[in-house]
């Protein structure tokens, strides 16, 4: 098993150990009462265990609205902004379509979460932009918004990144929506259920991006000058 999963992630470690262990506890029970599983040794549970979860530090709200201030292609700044603004995943922006759009809401066909449709709210001004957008390049009904590529999209997050000086992933942006969205106040269920339209809230809660130490210094000195 250590040779087979050499080079893997840790999760995928523990699904076969995991695996292993149901046969060899399907034999014990069914088959034969004397048998001594091979994968009931603390050593290797300890060596195929789930790796820890990493909370990953999400983009400082000041560097996300530079980024988003200095793009100055109208495509790619309303891209920039679904994800950061609307909490979306890059590939529900790309996706889009006009139909889509219903004044200061988005319908999202076929999401991730397997349900038929999901809506996504969005900010005024973003809603306004990309009715804009779509009315002065006249783009059909059915036709996609943002005709590009996942990986075009990610240059054009990857270049914008670059203007300010960080390493940054489309990803990254939602993140940076559900973590600010947190700071300011948002009740957890919101952020959960509405912006990043998870399932539950212990998913979110592994999601939002860690406090930094300056944020934190900042929470400090709001709260006791």
């Amino acid at each position: 098993m250590s040779r087979l999963s050499d080079g893997t992630k840790q999760s995928t470690k523990k699904l076969r150990f995991s695996l292993l262990a149901a046969f060899f506890n399907f034999i014990k029970n069914s088959v034969d009462p004397d048998f001594q599983s091979p994968c009931d040794n603390p050593a290797l549970r300890k060596l195929f265990r789930a790796a820890k979860p990493t909370r990953i530090e999400a983009p400082e709200k000041d560097a996300v609205d530079e980024i988003i201030f200095r793009t100055q292609d109208r495509r790619n700044r309303l891209i920039l902004e679904l994800m950061a603004r609307a909490c979306m995943r890059v590939g529900e922006v790309l996706s889009l379509i006009p139909m889509d759009i219903q004044d200061r809401k988005l319908i999202i066909r076929g999401p991730k979460s397997g349900k038929e449709t999901e809506v996504v709210f969005l900010p005024k001004k973003v809603a306004d932009r990309l009715k804009k957008y779509v009315r002065e390049n006249g783009i059909k009904p059915d036709a996609r918004i943002f005709p590009i590529t996942y990986a075009a999209a990610r240059v054009v997050v990857k270049k914008a990144g670059e203007l300010v000086g960080i390493h940054i992933r489309p990803h990254d942006l939602r993140r940076h929506a559900a973590t600010y969205a947190s700071r300011s106040g948002t009740p957890l269920e919101i952020v959960s259920k509405v912006l990043l339209r998870h399932s539950n809230l212990s998913t979110t809660q592994r999601y939002l991006g860690k406090i930094s130490d300056a944020e934190a210094m900042r929470w400090i000195d709001s709260l006791h000058g």
